[in-house]
């Protein structure tokens, strides 16, 4: 199968079902998260192996950051998250390696904060009294910043936006990408009386930026890691992690942004 065959047939099977749990909420969407938790993680720790990450650890504190921003709010997430230091120092002094203690829990501990707690602010944006809502327009407007920045990228992009992080990101896709995102936040919350014009333009705006800084945080990480794609789980798409970088650090910006605005 092509990789463009590949890509349209994940994004026609996978939406949908990603929309419906959503829009669920509750342990549907908590179940969701947990399985893209640990296939991100997995794809992390692969790329990272001469790291020696403690990937029990890692599995354990995602878990356990999902679990607690879903039944005890922001508190309970950072407890779970904590959970990650101790089992990872635990593991390091059973564990028969020969990387040093601070790249070994380093590591871990990188994967867990960046997907774990992305993650879990997806689940703490959903528990607002307007989260379907809101994280219906994450996703939207993640997706058309996505979109937006690639096509005018293309077409149109000649000022490099990072060149020795990303050489494909271009200033014009950024503006296309924000200017989107920008959209789909106000159209979607203002409209719907959820945020005033303002706050939905300023929501759009975080998430922008925020998407944008999470796909140049994998893409040095990568870099640095000397991969191409975090994995081949969604064909095209390449792996999980490839596919929800920029909602990681977007999903943080919302869940403050709302926050602070609410």
């Amino acid at each position: 199968m092509s990789n463009f065959a590949s890509r349209v047939l994940v994004t026609v099977v996978g939406v949908p079902v990603v929309l419906y749990l959503v829009y669920l909420g509750g342990w549907w969407l908590v179940g969701l998260a947990a399985v893209g938790a640990l296939a991100a993680l997995h794809e992390l720790y692969v790329m990272a192996r001469s790291l020696r990450p403690l990937v029990p650890a890692g599995y354990a504190g995602a878990l356990a950051a999902l679990l607690g921003a879903h039944l005890g709010g922001p508190e309970w997430m950072a407890g779970g998250f904590m959970l990650t230091l101790v089992l990872a120092f635990l593991l390091y002094g059973i564990a028969e390696t020969r990387q040093s203690a601070t790249v070994t829990m380093g590591s871990t501990v990188l994967g867990v904060a960046w997907i774990g707690l992305g993650l879990a602010h997806l689940l703490l944006l959903r528990d607002h009294e307007d989260g379907r809502l809101l994280v219906f327009t994450l996703l939207l407007a993640v997706f058309a910043d996505d979109t937006a920045a690639y096509l005018v990228g293309r077409l149109l992009g000649r000022h490099k936006l990072a060149p020795t992080m990303s050489p494909g990101k271009t200033w014009e896709g950024f503006l296309a990408g924000t200017a989107a995102a920008i959209a789909v936040a106000f159209f979607a919350l203002y409209e719907q009386g959820v945020l005033t014009i303002p706050e939905s333009l300023a929501l759009g705006a975080a998430i922008a930026l925020a998407g944008a800084i999470g796909d140049l945080f994998e893409s040095v990480v990568k870099r640095d890691l000397q991969v191409k794609d975090s994995g081949r789980l969604l064909g095209g798409h390449g792996g999980v992690l490839d596919r929800i970088d920029s909602l990681l650090f977007a999903s943080v910006a919302a869940y403050f942004t709302v926050a602070a605005f609410t």
